[in-house]
C-alpha cells in the first residue's frame, strides 16, 4: 500500500515517530520565548539573531487571550456560513454563503486531507512535490473550508489585529520603519481533514536579482487561535532562508522518507502564540490527520525596496507594477487598523507607522474608510 492510500490512522503513526524526532530538534534551536524590545523599541538582539540564523521565531503569548477569543467567535461565525464548494452561493444550511459582496472569493475549499497546489503550475509552480493524501474516514463532506482571504475585511477582530502595536514593531525591526505590507490568509486545518501545503519557499521574484540577500523575500506572522500540534502546524527547515532557491524536487527525492524531511521542525504553538516565518525558508504543513484543530491568521510584510517597481506575482497579475501609488493605497489598511484597534483597546499604545504620519484623520475607523480603503483591499496585495 503506498502512502497516497494509506489511511488517516496508517499515517498519524508515521508522523508519531517524525513527530518526537522534530520536537527534539526544535527544542535545541533557541528561537522561542516572550516578545522583547530595546530601548530604541527594536527587538532585543537575541531575537533579531534567532531569527536570522533559523529564519523563523516563536514569540509566544504575544496576542492576549481575551482578543483570541473574539477572533475566535468571529471565524467560528464565519465557518458556519462558508459555501458547500467553490462558487456555491448557499452555504451547509441553505443560507446564502457569505462574503458574496467582496470581489475575491473569501472562502477556498478543498477535497478532505488533500494538497490542492503540489505537483502543480499554480502560484507560479511553487510547490514542486505532491504531499502524501491519506484515505479519509467515510461519512465526510465532500469539500472542506482550507483558506480563507480578507481578514480585514470580514473580522473586525481582523482589522484590529492587524493593528496590533507589537506585531507593527516586529515588523519594522526586521524590514525597517517604511515597511509596506503584503496579504493575508487563514489557514484552516479542522480536525481529520484538513489539507496540506506542499514543502516551498514562498518567494518568486528575486532569486536571481544582484541584491539578493536572506531577507529580500519579507516574512509572515501567523497568529494562532487554537493550540496548535506537530501533527497539524507548520514545519520549518532552520537556515534555508539563507541558502537562495532550493531544487525542492530534488531533496524530497533523494530523502528515503520522502516529504518527511529529516532536518525539519514544527513550529508547535499554544493559543495566543505568533510565529514568523521569512518567506525564503523552506516549509510545509502536512494533512491534519490529528484530533486538534489548527485555525492560523496569517499575513506578512516586506521591505519597500523589495516590493517599489517590482512586477505582480503569485496571485497578482504580472502586467501590474508596483508604484508608489499602489504601495500608498495598500498601506492604507494599517493605518485604518491602526485607527481601528485605537478606538477598542484606548488604553493600548498605538502604533505610528512612518509612511502614514500625517494621514491619522484622514485614515480614521468608520464606515467611509471601510468602503474606500477595506472593502476589496486584497485587490491591492503586494506579492513577489
Amino acid at each position: 500500500m503506498t502512502n497516497q492510500a494509506q489511511h488517516a490512522e496508517d499515517q498519524s503513526e508515521i508522523m508519531d515517530r517524525y513527530v518526537e524526532q522534530g520536537e527534539s530538534r526544535a527544542a535545541k534551536l533557541g528561537n522561542r520565548g516572550p516578545i522583547a524590545f530595546d530601548r530604541s523599541g527594536k527587538l532585543s538582539k537575541h531575537i533579531l539573531d534567532a531569527y536570522w540564523e533559523t529564519g523563523f521565531y516563536v514569540f509566544e503569548g504575544l496576542v492576549e487571550i481575551e482578543e483570541i477569543k473574539l477572533l475566535r467567535a468571529e471565524m467560528a461565525d464565519l465557518l458556519d456560513r462558508a459555501p458547500i464548494d467553490n462558487g456555491s452561493k448557499v452555504d451547509g444550511k441553505g443560507r446564502a454563503a457569505f462574503g458574496q459582496e467582496f470581489a475575491r472569493p473569501v472562502y477556498q475549499l478543498v477535497k478532505p486531507l488533500s494538497d490542492p497546489w503540489g505537483g502543480t503550475e499554480l502560484l507560479n509552480g511553487r510547490h514542486p512535490i505532491q504531499m502524501s493524501q491519506p484515505k479519509p474516514k467515510e461519512g465526510l463532506p465532500e469539500k472542506v473550508v482550507f483558506i480563507m482571504s480578507g481578514m480585514c475585511q470580514t473580522m473586525e477582530s481582523g482589522l484590529r489585529l492587524y493593528g496590533h502595536p507589537d506585531l507593527l514593531a516586529i515588523a519594522a525591526s526586521i524590514n525597517g520603519d517604511d515597511f509596506v505590507p503584503y496579504n493575508d490568509a487563514t489557514f484552516v486545518k479542522q480536525p481529520g481533514v484538513g489539507g496540506s501545503v506542499s514543502w516551498h519557499q514562498d518567494g518568486v521574484t528575486h532569486w536571481d536579482s544582484e541584491q539578493w540577500d536572506e531577507g529580500i523575500h519579507g516574512f509572515n506572522f501567523q497568529v494562532q487561535l487554537y493550540p496548535t500540534s506537530p501533527k497539524s502546524c507548520l514545519w520549518v527547515v532552520p537556515g534555508t532562508h539563507k541558502l537562495g532557491r532550493i531544487d525542492i524536487k530534488k531533496r524530497v527525492e533523494e530523502n528515503p522518507d520522502r516529504e518527511r524531511l529529516p532536518d525539519a521542525v514544527p513550529l508547535h504553538c499554544k493559543p495566543g502564540d505568533v510565529t514568523i516565518v521569512n518567506r525564503q525558508a523552506l516549509h510545509c504543513s502536512f494533512a491534519n490527520t490529528s484530533s486538534e484543530t489548527r485555525i492560523s491568521l496569517t499575513f506578512g510584510f516586506h521591505r519597500r525596496s523589495s516590493i517599489l517597481g517590482a512586477k505582480g506575482a503569485l496571485a497578482e497579475s504580472a502586467d501590474i507594477i508596483y508604484d508608489e501609488r499602489r504601495i500608498h493605497e495598500r498601506s492604507e489598511v494599517i493605518g485604518v487598523a491602526i485607527d481601528a484597534r485605537s478606538k477598542f483597546y484606548p488604553n493600548e499604545a498605538r502604533y505610528a507607522y512612518k509612511p502614514l504620519i500625517g494621514e491619522e484623520e484622514s485614515l480614521v475607523f468608520n464606515s467611509e474608510n471601510w468602503h474606500r480603503v477595506i472593502k476589496d483591499y486584497n485587490l491591492k496585495d503586494l506579492s513577489i
